[in-house]
């Protein structure tokens, strides 16, 4: 288990799970997900965040450890979404007398999923809007559309700690050892990646407190080196590539179409580019071939033709990128068809409604099976790419 010391009056309460199988229903989790909560002790002791319902027995009883007897005097909703806000009605029928405190956009969303008499109990807040509780002092600062419009972020003043909603979080559970950047990554370009200029608008808010500690909703809390997280959102968040290298995205049938990506493969590494990352689509995680594409500042696309299209998951592929608003890459294009190929048509359209995407000259087309003909042409785009 990762330290989850926060300090002798913040305390973590939330839970891992290691039984899920696709986090939001879609994401491969092989390793988990955490689902992370706080309580601020003080004259007035708050929550940070509830928890998926799915962990709703064991944040309680964490609760009431932590708590010792004592009542909730205040819960922050930073975001409705389910993992994180599933458990509030369960605490606010718990403690009565305990306060809402979100925005006007928590409120106006809150009886979409409970029935709960909120008028006397809600604490609307705007933005730069302090709450005192004692020792510790929480200021609100909104993030609308990272990933929600009713996110908002935290910052306890005291102690220097943001509790950051979304932002910073990773895939795995909390006694997962693994590298923080890639999860963080595959997390970060599939749930929240198409709002990057909030998170910049975000980062900006970010950037003029002095923060000592981030606390997330999911993963580990960071407690070091904090500029190296902050600069990975930075990069993230403005679409620049974060690697010097080339992926590519296959999409292949039968194999022939395989065979020409791995074939490109070899010849870009023989060439000299300086990393070359492979995705089967039909069989590798999606969510990774997403974060590999942002990741590269180059992307070779192959794929075969179907059904006077493209093979339905190079299409797939395409609109994931297109919907996280995928741009500032360079793309080189491979296409197989046995007769009237169309699948490099149709990649184009898809990759022309995205923002500053170069496209090869060089478009390789293969006739059922990769020919010697082919080969030189494969080498005419792996050197218009590595241009």
């Amino acid at each position: 288990m990762k330290d989850t010391t926060i300090s002798k009056n913040i305390i973590y309460i939330g839970a891992d799970d290691k039984d899920i199988g696709l986090f939001e229903s879609q994401y491969d989790v092989p390793n988990g997900i955490s689902y992370n909560s706080y309580l601020i002790k003080d004259k007035m002791n708050v929550v940070m965040d509830t928890i998926d319902s799915r962990k709703t027995n064991e944040w309680l009883e964490n609760l009431d450890k932590a708590l010792d007897g004592e009542s909730v005097q205040y819960l922050v909703i930073s975001h409705l979404e389910p993992d994180h806000a599933a458990s509030i009605k369960i605490l606010a029928d718990k403690f009565p007398e305990m306060k809402l405190v979100g925005n006007a956009k928590t409120f106006n969303m809150l009886p979409q999923f409970f029935d709960i008499d909120i008028e006397n109990r809600k604490v609307e807040v705007k933005e730069g809007d302090t709450l005192n509780v004692g020792d510790h002092t929480l200021q609100f600062f909104m993030a609308p559309m990272v990933h929600w419009p009713e996110v908002m972020v935290t910052y306890e003043q005291s102690e220097k700690i943001l509790f950051s909603a979304d932002g910073f979080g990773k895939f795995g559970t909390l006694d997962t050892d693994e590298d923080w950047t890639c999860e963080a990554r595959r997390y970060y370009f599939n749930i929240v990646g198409k709002y990057g200029m909030q998170v910049q608008a975000l980062l900006k808010k970010a950037a003029t407190l002095d923060i000592k500690m981030i606390c997330p909703l999911h993963g580990p809390i960071l407690k070091e080196n904090l500029e190296y997280y902050i600069n990975k959102y930075d990069i993230w968040s403005s679409y620049k590539p974060e690697d010097d290298g080339v992926f590519i995205a296959c999409a292949s049938i039968h194999g022939n179409t395989l065979e020409a990506a791995k074939k490109m493969a070899e010849i870009l590494k023989d060439k000299g580019a300086k990393k070359v990352a492979f995705a089967d689509l039909s069989r590798d995680d999606m969510a990774e071939a997403i974060e590999d594409a942002f990741r590269y500042d180059k992307v070779i696309l192959a794929a075969a033709s179907y059904d006077a299209g493209v093979f339905f998951p190079m299409q797939d592929f395409l609109n994931h990128l297109k919907s996280k608003n995928y741009q500032n890459r360079k793309v080189g294009i491979i296409e197989n068809g046995s007769w009237g190929p169309t699948a490099a048509r149709c990649m184009k359209e898809t990759l022309e409604q995205m923002k500053n995407i170069e496209i090869c000259e060089q478009v390789v087309t293969i006739k059922s099976t990769m020919k010697e003909a082919d080969v030189a042409k494969l080498n005419l785009l792996a050197e218009e790419i590595l241009k």
